[in-house]
């Protein structure tokens, strides 16, 4: 039996908030920052979505269907690609078409909930999943969640939804002697098989493909290969090749030749004929489970530490964090559809992110990502913004009709952010 390589690519682009200020509160509830979303969007679609879009129909034409990969496209992305660049989502439709594409299951707004709140993390993951049938007519069966965020707990969560694959991080500490090259399952839920990341080999190619100093540069489809057959040489029966798409074009500069390298992988590796390319859910079914994995605390991909300290690990994230998912008993009160489409948005794990203080091994990436100069400006931004959302739900709970009702806006159409005005909240005498 061949062995096999799963080939997984990240798409999201955050609704980024406009600069509020201390005094916009009460004032103005307008958050985002039109003209930064569109116009960041339109560049990377032009640099990236497109010509990959491209350059990938044309190896799985090329190649016959031998060629297979998978994507997950978060809800704030698909927004925004309807929003100011449909023919993104045109050219996603047709790798769709082909039958060679698995798109995955993840929380619609790239969120925190699988660390916060069931209840929003199950309406999340529905509603992506309704998304997704809905513009590429297919139901996603394996899931990712943001950031490749997983522990015992996530993953029965995940298991009690339907999905039976998850994709994950294979983190050292948590795999120790162990190999990511294998499918496992949770420890707690062995119905979920887990498909770990091979880190090493990823960033070889989503980091430091145009690092000249290191000593595989330049790296070429042959030499990759070569890496990839050591991996299989050792015993490995999967290499797990995750990564965002905005490695290539944006991250790695077509300069760089990242776009010749990733037109010349596909048929380097099926002619060579050790491997072949299968999808999350085909190698979960392709592979026997070779052991469990017990992870007690959260795991991701982010940063050397493989933990959550990107998002949650100084009191700036933390004190934002609390103050936004203690919102939620509140929202339930709140029959107003554009309270909980602002809510989303203000989920987005980019704006935790952008507080995080990690000037050390790991600093020069959260630089690379983060719009604001400082993470404190991060911080204040946000809070500021939060504290007009708290404002306008508390008098949506005063002068509203309460009930405890279902969410509806699971089967809407996928819109951007409202631009519609907002009542100025009416003091109370």
């Amino acid at each position: 039996m061949k062995k096999s390589i799963c080939l997984y690519f990240q798409v999201h682009q955050p609704t980024r908030l406009r600069l509020y200020r201390f005094f916009d509160i009460g004032k103005d509830s307008h958050y985002y920052d039109d003209f930064a979303n569109r116009t960041i969007l339109r560049r990377i679609a032009d640099k990236c979505y497109l010509p990959m879009n491209a350059l990938m129909l044309e190896a799985i034409k090329a190649h016959g269907g031998q060629f297979r990969i998978a994507y997950s496209i978060s809800g704030s992305a698909l927004e925004q690609f309807e929003r100011y660049a449909p023919e993104v989502i045109d050219s996603f439709k047709a790798l769709s078409d082909t039958g060679c594409v698995e798109f995955l299951a993840e929380t619609y707004y790239h969120s925190l909930a699988s660390l916060a709140s069931y209840s929003e993390f199950e309406h999340q993951v529905l509603k992506h999943k309704a998304a997704i049938e809905r513009i590429f007519g297919v139901t996603p069966t394996a899931f990712r969640n943001t950031e490749l965020i997983y522990s015992d707990s996530i993953g029965q969560q995940v298991c009690s939804l339907g999905f039976k694959t998850m994709l994950t991080e294979g983190a050292k500490h948590i795999l120790g002697w162990k190999s990511p090259g294998f499918v496992y399952s949770d420890a707690s839920e062995p119905r979920l098989k887990l498909l770990l990341r091979n880190w090493g080999l990823s960033d070889d190619v989503a980091f430091r493909f145009s690092n000249r100093s290191w000593d595989q540069w330049p790296l070429t489809a042959e030499k990759f290969l070569s890496s990839l057959k050591a991996a299989a040489a050792s015993g490995d029966e999967i290499v797990n090749l995750f990564m965002d798409y905005e490695t290539f074009g944006e991250h790695q500069s077509e300069g760089s030749g990242i776009f010749d390298f990733m037109r010349a992988l596909p048929g380097a590796v099926i002619s060579d004929g050790t491997f072949e390319f299968v999808t999350p859910t085909k190698a979960a079914r392709k592979h026997k489970v070779s052991d469990e994995l017990d992870v007690p605390d959260p795991i991701s991909w982010a940063d050397e530490e493989r933990d959550v300290t990107a998002w949650l690990g100084n009191e700036l994230q933390q004190e934002a964090y609390n103050k936004l998912y203690a919102l939620v008993e509140k929202l339930s009160l709140a029959q107003d559809p554009v309270l909980w489409e602002d809510f989303g948005h203000l989920q987005e794990s980019d704006h935790f992110y952008y507080m995080c203080t990690k000037f050390f091994s790991d600093g020069e990436v959260h630089k690379y990502f983060n719009p604001y100069d400082t993470p404190y400006e991060a911080f204040i931004n946000y809070m500021n913004v939060l504290s007009d959302f708290k404002i306008r739900l508390d008098d949506a709970i005063s002068h509203g009709d309460i009930k405890f009702a279902a969410r509806k806006e699971i089967e809407a159409p996928i819109a951007a952010p409202s631009k519609k005005p907002r009542k100025k909240p009416v003091k109370k005498k």
